[in-house]
């Protein structure tokens, strides 16, 4: 299981409460908003823009609030627009970490994101750092309870789907980008639900860590998605079985 699985098991385990819904529905709006602003308001011909829709969905976000995001992309009404980002960075025990934004003040980003770097025993690095150390690929995730994994596999691996990992609750479908939207595609033929979907920065290699350096990694990362600007944050950390049960355990 790679370290972005491990860190979305953590990561689901930590926020599945109402607090973390405001900071959820933040985030949202920025790619609804981002969305329908470089591909226009219908869902229908912007995959992007459909992807963020059904997710908000998910989030149980209201229809109203949706609605008034994509009206902010396409310019129908006034909002802050909001530019996209890549950050890269280290984190304690050396491990990298990639960090995507959507802002409307890099400079504001820029001082947040070396702040929660440093905090965390890590520094945030110059563009080209560990970008190398990554792949972007397409991730769904679909909970176990929707699919087996030999059901799944019918449904996704002639759409062009590159491997199906344990997530421990959920299937993670990793594809290449050239065919995220097929396997999108084939799951909604198949009748099959996602949870998550969208482009990822998938470790090419894995850097397992144990004990304290764990603890500290996992602060940081909790930490980096805490932050407004923020939409996604991965790593190539990777930690045994005992220490994700421990990790889990004290969430």
């Amino acid at each position: 299981m790679s370290g972005h699985s491990k860190w979305s098991t953590i990561k689901r385990k930590k926020g599945a409460n109402d607090a973390k819904r405001g900071k959820l529905f933040t985030k949202l709006i920025r790619e609804l908003t981002v969305a329908a602003r470089e591909g226009g308001g219908d869902e229908e011909s912007n995959p992007r823009l459909r992807t963020a829709i059904q997710a908000a969905r998910t989030a149980n976000m209201p229809q109203a609030t949706i609605e008034r995001a994509v009206r902010r992309g396409t310019g129908e009404e006034p909002g802050a627009v909001y530019e996209p980002g890549l950050f890269e960075g280290y984190g304690p025990g050396g491990v990298a970490v990639i960090v995507e934004t959507l802002t409307d003040n890099r400079n504001r980003t820029v001082s947040e994101l070396r702040h929660v770097f440093t905090k965390h025993h890590g520094n945030l690095a110059e563009n080209g750092a560990v970008a190398w150390m990554f792949e972007q690929k397409g991730l769904l995730e679909i909970d176990k309870s929707e699919a087996s994994e030999e059901d799944l596999m019918l449904a996704v691996m002639d759409a062009g789907a590159e491997d199906i990992q344990d997530g421990n609750d959920v299937h993670a479908v990793i594809t290449p980008v050239a065919d995220f939207e097929n396997v999108k595609r084939a799951l909604e033929a198949a009748g099959l639900k996602y949870t998550e979907a969208h482009l990822a920065w998938i470790p090419k290699t894995t850097l397992e860590v144990d004990g304290a350096q764990a603890e500290q990694i996992v602060r940081l990362l909790e930490a980096l998605e805490d932050l407004d600007d923020v939409q996604k944050v991965y790593s190539n950390f990777d930690v045994g079985e005992e220490q994700l049960q421990r990790l889990l355990a004290g969430s």
